[in-house]
């Protein structure tokens, strides 16, 4: 097959989208304090919103209930005291489970890896820093994008067809790859351990299995996008999916290691 007969159709408005997105991420980042904390609010709430209208479609009233009910235990739990974390970050999870009456155990786990990872993500600025989340925001989107042009370029075997027909194991390790060139340009920048290569290279499996999880549940709902609020891209949850995966893994990391030390 020829390069000239793939099909490339989205690949303007992904870009046009993408760059839009990433420009706005620095800025947010860069920013950090509260700008950060309410963005990642906000997306950690409309990425709740997106999946129970995936599970749930004629519960559209629910469905924003849940998102608002994410955004505002999010803002909560970076004021309130450790006793209400756990109680905030749960709640989103059980509501929806309460008021969707369908699916509960795939919308709890779901909305409550979320809003972890957007929680995880906030704390993450707030205490390594920018550098440290550019490091993960850079391995993320540059597997993204590697695996997109090399699953494209090269084809060849599927990773997971029952789940996600699309994805190759051309692009899964042109993703490794990339994830390591990022952790070499890190680790060349900063004070960083030579471990950072093979952690940002466990970083992108880590982030291509948030999207294998996100393909999971769109194929079992029936649906092509979670929402269509990005063009090129569907909704939210179809952009951050990998970086909820990433940001899940962190977390982990976080509670039984000393995690990279990323400075200048």
């Amino acid at each position: 097959m020829t390069l000239s007969s793939r099909n490339w159709d989205d690949l303007r408005p992904r870009l046009v989208t993408g760059g839009a997105l990433i420009a706005a991420g620095i800025l947010v980042i860069w920013l950090g304090g509260s700008v950060f904390a309410v963005t990642a609010a906000l997306v950690t709430g409309i990425m709740v919103w997106e999946l129970a209208r995936m599970i749930t479609a004629d519960k559209a009233a629910q469905a924003l209930q849940l998102g608002v009910l994410t955004a505002a235990c999010l803002l909560l739990a970076r004021h309130m005291g450790p006793v209400f974390l756990m109680p905030l970050l749960l709640a989103p999870a059980v509501a929806g489970a309460w008021l969707l009456r369908r699916h509960h155990a795939i919308f709890a786990a779901y909305a409550l890896g979320i809003t972890l990872a957007g929680y995880g993500l906030t704390l993450f600025r707030d205490t390594y820093g920018v550098v440290w989340l550019f490091w993960l925001v850079i391995v993320v989107a540059g597997t993204d994008i590697a695996g997109y042009f090399g699953g494209r370029i090269l084809g060849g075997a599927k990773f997971w067809p029952a789940i996600s027909p699309k994805k190759t194991w051309a692009g899964i390790v042109a993703g490794w790859v990339a994830a390591a060139v990022v952790g070499l340009v890190f680790l060349l920048l900063t004070d960083a351990g030579r471990d950072l290569i093979w952690i940002s290279v466990v970083l992108s499996f880590a982030s291509q299995m948030g999207d294998i999880a996100e393909s999971a549940v769109k194929r079992k709902m029936g649906v092509k996008d979670s929402s269509n609020l990005l063009p090129g891209h569907g909704g939210l949850f179809d952009r951050f999916d990998a970086l909820l995966g990433a940001a899940l893994f962190m977390l982990v990391v976080a509670l039984v290691v000393d995690v990279p030390d990323l400075r200048f």
